[in-house]
């Protein structure tokens, strides 16, 4: 039998790499895209648009917390929906922290691109989508670093993994809510054993997708 100790580990890596994850893939739709036509597209009040994305990309994790809160609360515009105190409702704050740092980063990095490029392609005979694939393709690099820091973002989170999870023991709590409760305890030795798997969570999750990066770097040097 399994030491209570360990499955609680293992139960935590679990919840810890499925809301992050998640929150990542969910925010990567959205962010990648909207980037794209951040970077792309010219129209009016452009700029204070960016200028949004790029608050959002600094904007304090349990300010977003207490948003989404507000909102999944049970008196609140989406209470009746039941996401607070829940795993999709973490995600779905992991989200709204995540999906404008990829956006932004997107959009830095479509602009960056030469400015000749989607003419050239258009003459070319290229579609929208083809467009877009191409320029995704040129951009790959920098945008797996968008993805990267997302993620980053997500599974170090915990302001609003707290209000709107609540730390529930079985259900809600994640490495980060867990290692506050047990400093908030005095505990410190499970502190830093969390601490070290998340480390090692984040790590390897990294350790692929710069694996991914660095191919392609190599593949654009050849």
């Amino acid at each position: 039998m399994i030491p209570l100790s360990v499955a609680l580990v293992w139960e935590l890596i679990g919840r810890t790499a499925v809301v992050s994850l998640s929150a990542t893939a969910i925010a990567m739709a959205i962010g990648i895209p909207a980037g794209t036509a951040l970077g792309m597209l010219r129209f009016r009040g452009q700029r204070p648009v960016a200028a949004v994305v790029n608050t959002g990309m600094a904007l304090p994790t349990v300010v977003v917390g207490l948003v989404v809160a507000l909102v999944l609360f049970r008196n609140g515009p989406l209470g009746s929906l039941d996401l607070i105190y829940t795993v999709r409702g973490m995600i779905l704050a992991q989200v709204f922290i995540a999906a404008p740092l990829i956006a932004g980063i997107t959009m830095a990095a479509i602009q960056a691109l030469p400015e000749e490029l989607p003419d050239q392609l258009r003459a070319l005979g290229a579609n929208r989508r083809q467009l877009v694939v191409r320029l995704w393709l040129e951009a790959r690099l920098p945008l797996l670093a968008a993805v990267m820091a997302g993620f980053g973002h997500a599974v170090s989170e915990v302001g609003a993994a707290t209000m709107v999870g609540g730390n529930i023991h079985g259900q809600t709590q994640v490495l980060t809510t867990a290692i506050v409760e047990d400093v908030g305890k005095g505990d410190f030795t499970p502190a830093l054993a969390y601490g070290a798997v998340l480390l090692a969570l984040a790590f390897a999750v990294n350790a692929v997708l710069t694996s991914v990066q660095q191919r392609g770097a190599a593949w654009v040097q050849s």
